[in-house]
């Protein structure tokens, strides 16, 4: 089994790489594969709306977003971690989603989601609730843990001091593995959800 992380921080060892790597340790005991990604530091241009994707079935802008896009086709799994700005995620991060999820045409059903914030103090849930809507507007299963999944630090490394945090990385790696274990032994039986043709609706006609 395969799972995609992104780390959506600018800061290569950061507090949002302490709690990815608190998650990294429970997936290598599970048995499963990670790939690591650092996004936060890069040149990502947000998504323009031009609609050549649909025509080519890849983005327009031949970047990280097209080169990650295979990987997270035959993932099983995507975290999605990010430190808090304004009670929001990285915006270089967001432009990743919005455009990785946008320009990809192949069935998300079923890869598990999970996504880690970091901050200061506040923001956590906020950020933490905007990264969890890529998932569930994509039949994506959003794994849980015994809290929201945020931890604290200020200054690079200070989140090895938040137990709580780190501990709240660890179950939801433990959760995310079990979530994915069982999905994969419930499509050989029982195969996916059945799904209905897509109904359309615009507000304004």
């Amino acid at each position: 089994m395969k799972v995609l992380m992104l780390n959506g921080s600018p800061r290569k060892n950061g507090n949002t790489a302490v709690a990815l790597g608190e998650m990294e340790a429970v997936f290598a005991q599970e048995g499963i594969e990670v790939q690591t990604v650092q996004v936060g530091g890069r040149d990502i241009r947000g998504c323009i709306a031009c609609g050549s994707c649909g025509r080519t079935g890849k983005c327009a802008f031949d970047d990280i977003v097209n080169e990650l896009a295979p990987v997270f086709q035959v993932s099983d799994g995507l975290v999605v971690a990010s430190p808090v700005y304004y009670a929001s995620a990285n915006a270089t991060l967001i432009a990743l989603l919005d455009r990785i999820f946008y320009s990809t045409g192949f069935d998300k059903t079923m890869k598990v989601g999970a996504c880690v914030v970091t901050a200061r103090r506040g923001g956590i849930t906020a950020t933490f609730d905007e990264l969890n809507k890529y998932f569930t507007i994509s039949g994506m299963p959003v794994a849980s843990s015994q809290y929201w999944n945020g931890i604290h630090g200020m200054t690079p490394g200070e989140a090895e001091q938040d137990v709580e945090g780190r501990q709240t990385m660890r179950t939801l790696a433990r959760n995310m593995a079990f979530l994915m274990k069982s999905i994969a032994l419930g499509r050989e039986k029982y195969g996916l959800p059945e799904k209905e043709p897509f109904q359309r609706l615009n507000f304004i006609h």
